[in-house]
């Protein structure tokens, strides 16, 4: 893999910008490279374009500089697409991505076909901050960069809980704890801290979930009214499907919230045999074995029907073998 520096080759405008909807990883890494960047190449015109992040990720520097727009009419020598695994969900910035010179996606997400002219795709890899910290050379990351990137390990890893961690996983956090940065401070702000609404909209989510599978997976929706009833937006919504996931028994949980009538956003996650990427892909959409999502269309009864479906077969499956 190329050093972030081979990858510039004389460009002066450098575009970078994530998915949809940007997670813990996604803006980790994001603001890790225009900080490396910016750092290391002073000369260069770096752009970050992100939808609205939650509040807590402005711990980072340069989010206050994140673009949300993408109105202007702009053409950059380097598109950089990070924890994307679809072109379509550079949302906006797609326009960008397409009009510029050259385009170099770094992910680590299974599904992704390999859609920018370079790709760098390392599904084994705990977060796309895990692997750009490998293009990146390790005396020239500041604390501030240092601290972007383990944020993004940080959240795609659950604080080091998830499958997902390897020991290279935990080599990269100690090097980036060397750098000065207050990991507890990073995990606790950003992570495990939850506004007074969050926990409101967990507990409705938890008192309100259901059994299914011979209690082998574990369903729980909010509807548009609920989200309204108790002021959060999608973003508020993060973990919940992870604390489903905790519940004894379970396998598999599915986390559904309504983005319009008849249309539920699918959050899957898996703890040791179902690979609920193929599951989402089935749907049209993607992510990793162990956490994914897609969008899907029907009333409740007929997303949890055709998911735990899916689910269905693949446990049989593997009960044969």
């Amino acid at each position: 893999m190329k050093k972030i520096s081979e990858e510039l080759n004389g460009a002066k405008t450098v575009c970078i910008a994530g998915h949809v909807r940007p997670d813990g990883d996604c803006v980790g890494s994001c603001m890790a490279m225009r900080g490396y960047l910016k750092d290391n190449f002073p000369s260069l015109a770096v752009d970050v374009y992100l939808q609205e992040i939650p509040d807590s990720f402005h711990i980072l520097r340069g989010t206050d500089e994140i673009r949300h727009f993408c109105e202007e009419e702009r053409s950059y020598d380097l598109f950089i697409a990070l924890d994307c695994a679809d072109k379509a969900r550079l949302g906006d910035a797609v326009k960008y991505f397409d009009s510029a010179s050259r385009t170099v996606c770094y992910d680590h997400h299974i599904s992704n076909p390999g859609f920018a002219q370079e790709n760098y795709i390392f599904p084994d890899s705990s977060s796309t901050s895990e692997v750009i910290y490998g293009v990146m050379e390790d005396e020239k990351i500041t604390k501030q960069t240092a601290e972007a990137l383990y944020m993004g390990i940080v959240h795609d890893t659950g604080i080091f809980q998830y499958s997902c961690t390897r020991p290279e996983t935990l080599e990269i956090a100690a090097n980036l704890l060397r750098k000065g940065i207050d990991g507890n401070y990073i995990s606790d702000t950003t992570f495990s801290e939850k506004t007074y609404v969050q926990n409101q909209i967990l507990g409705r989510a938890l008192l309100e979930s259901i059994l299914v599978m011979d209690g082998t997976c574990i369903v729980s929706s909010i509807r548009s009214k609920d989200m309204d009833f108790y002021g959060v937006k999608p973003v508020d919504l993060d973990g919940i499907v992870s604390q489903l996931r905790l519940t004894k028994g379970v396998e598999t949980a599915i986390f559904l919230h309504e983005l319009a009538p008849l249309t539920y956003k699918a959050s899957l996650r898996s703890k040791c045999y179902v690979d609920v990427s193929a599951v989402a892909a089935f749907f049209g959409g993607g992510g990793h074995v162990r956490a994914a999502g897609c969008t899907m269309h029907g009333t409740f009864y007929d997303v949890v029907n055709a998911l735990t479906e899916q689910i269905e077969k693949q446990m049989k499956e593997n009960e044969k073998a």
